[in-house]
């Protein structure tokens, strides 16, 4: 018989076994609402919101909100201390696109504030540089493929429509990050010390401004950047002049003259935004808006266009049927897209046919619904790589904003002018040497654009907004986002949370191409893309 101190023993490492068995099996146990794989619940908020890719950045946002600023006052708020926060994928170097919803006027407006290339680099002149180089392309890096920054421009023509606080207080958050300094945050870190890797040698200030004792910062680390804090208190105070007219602009026209850079003080007096209307097709009840070419958001619209013939509600989300017909259907589309996409003040573009139903359905009839198709026109993958960050905020009065900005690559160009804290974007990577192509390059174009917000509406109000980050895999996730939503039921968690598939292979704008035997994809679970 037991006595009753080993009996009590005998229960207690009972429990315990049976504690670290339950422990050990059951350390990550399903969540009782949502589905499985999600990775936390939705955000539920009454009065206004700030999502985006970096906390701290959407902390500001929402302080500029709580002190009675709208939507947009926050998005531009969010997007400075992005570039401050982030610089891995954005900056004012870097260019705007945003769709904003006027609860007021019940109104959708869009906005490309995308730059040119420089109007002293002609074509001529841009293919000798490229031969004495030994290339046919325009590089990734260095002094040619920069373009006009033209997002501080989008941020005055937005505030200007549509801002309730001053710039000063908008902007003061970000000043004060910039002089004090912010934790660096893991991720961020990891692609900040790649950038220093790979540009730390260049013309300019690039590695005197982004490292911290010559080393890239590690996770954790407080950097501070005391001249983007100058470059935004200058734009607090002066605006936008400063910046296209004044200092700034005189600054990174002396420097480009000095180091054999074309951009010049009449590239930034000639630059200015377009506001534009947004395009849309109506998918099963649902009107979703994206931003006309130069940028590639009407390729999402082709191809929702196209899928709502499919039933795509009766298959599984990441089923065989459902996933070759979206495949499928994306190869189909991004050929047009290399074809037809480009700055329409140098091309005529056939938006609405692109995106009419009969369009859509001749296109499925190219489709084989049992194989894949082999072969595609391929071009240079460079569209897959570009680095970006999306932001989007509501306020109390229902006004909402969908906004996307980069640098392109990463950290864009590698180009710093010394003492402006920010580095010049890449964009003009993306034109095409080829004079037959309607993305050719010229001076004062434009370049195709892979970064597109989206907006949907459903019975005459807004029902959300949409962004994705990673070159040509943006309008592939708005369709999946949205098809995961309105098809598959999914919540907006689940539906970003959920794997998605990417397809690389199909013919890029950046130049005519040959045919390859080319198909991939990938699953990215819970990546941003």
């Amino acid at each position: 018989m037991l006595s009753a101190q080993t009996s009590l023993s005998t229960a207690l490492l009972t429990a315990l076994l049976l504690t670290i068995s339950f422990s050990s099996t059951m350390a990550q146990p399903d969540r009782l609402t949502d589905k499985t794989f999600t990775s936390r619940s939705e955000v539920i908020a009454q009065n206004g919101m700030v999502a985006t890719s970096q906390p701290l950045a959407a902390q500001v946002g929402l302080q500029i909100l709580k002190k009675g600023g709208s939507a947009v006052d926050a998005a531009i708020a969010t997007n400075a201390a992005l570039g401050l926060m982030e610089p891995t994928g954005s900056g004012i170097g870097g260019d705007l696109f945003a769709i904003v919803w006027d609860a007021s006027e019940k109104k959708l407006y869009g906005i490309n504030a995308s730059g040119r290339s420089p109007r002293n680099l002609t074509y001529q002149k841009m293919q000798e540089e490229l031969e004495e180089r030994d290339r046919e392309k325009i590089p990734p890096y260095g002094f040619l493929p920069i373009t006009v920054p033209g997002a501080v421009d989008g941020w005055f023509e937005l505030h200007e429509r549509f801002g309730e606080l001053p710039m000063d207080q908008i902007l003061a958050p970000s000043i004060k990050y910039a002089r004090e300094g912010f934790p660096v945050s893991p991720l961020i870190a990891f692609y900040w010390r790649i950038g220093l890797r790979i540009h730390g040698d260049r013309p300019g200030a690039f590695g005197e401004t982004f490292s911290i004792d010559g080393e890239g910062p590690q996770k954790g680390d407080i950097f501070q950047n005391p001249d983007l804090a100058n470059t935004y208190q200058l734009l607090a105070q002066k605006g936008r002049s400063a910046f296209y007219e004044g200092e700034i602009a005189e600054q990174i026209d002396k420097f480009m003259r000095k180091n054999g850079g074309y951009l010049r003080k009449e590239d930034f007096e000639k630059h200015h935004s377009t506001w534009v209307d947004p395009v849309s097709v109506n998918y099963r009840g649902y009107e979703v808006y994206e931003l006309p070419p130069n940028g590639q958001g009407i390729a999402a619209l082709q191809m929702l266009q196209m899928l709502e013939e499919y039933d795509l509600s009766s298959m599984e989300p990441r089923s065989v049927d459902a996933l070759h017909r979206m495949i499928e259907v994306k190869k189909q589309v991004f050929e047009d897209r290399a074809k037809f996409y480009a700055d329409p003040a140098f091309s005529d573009i056939p938006i609405q046919k692109l995106i009419s139903k009969s369009y859509a359905r001749k296109r499925l009839e190219e489709i084989d619904t049992s194989s894949a198709a082999r072969r595609v026109r391929s071009g240079a993958d460079v569209l897959e790589d570009g680095d970006t960050v999306y932001l989007t905020t509501a306020d109390d009065e229902g006004n909402m904003v969908s906004l996307i900005q980069s640098n392109y690559r990463g950290m864009g160009s590698g180009i710093v002018v010394p003492g402006l804290g920010f580095g010049f974007q890449d964009r003009g990577e993306l034109f095409s040497m080829d004079t037959a192509h309607a993305n050719r390059y010229e001076a004062g174009k434009r370049p195709f654009h892979t970064i597109i917000p989206a907006f949907v509406m459903k019975n005459d109000r807004p029902f959300m907004t949409l962004g994705v980050m990673g070159g040509a895999m943006q309008p592939q996730g708005h369709v999946q986002i949205l098809t995961n939503i309105i098809d598959f039921g999914m919540n907006l968690q689940e539906a970003g949370d959920a794997a998605r598939w990417r397809h690389s292979g199909s013919t890029s704008p950046t130049a005519r191409t040959d045919s390859i035997s080319a198909s991939a994809s990938a699953f990215s679970r819970g990546s941003p893309a």
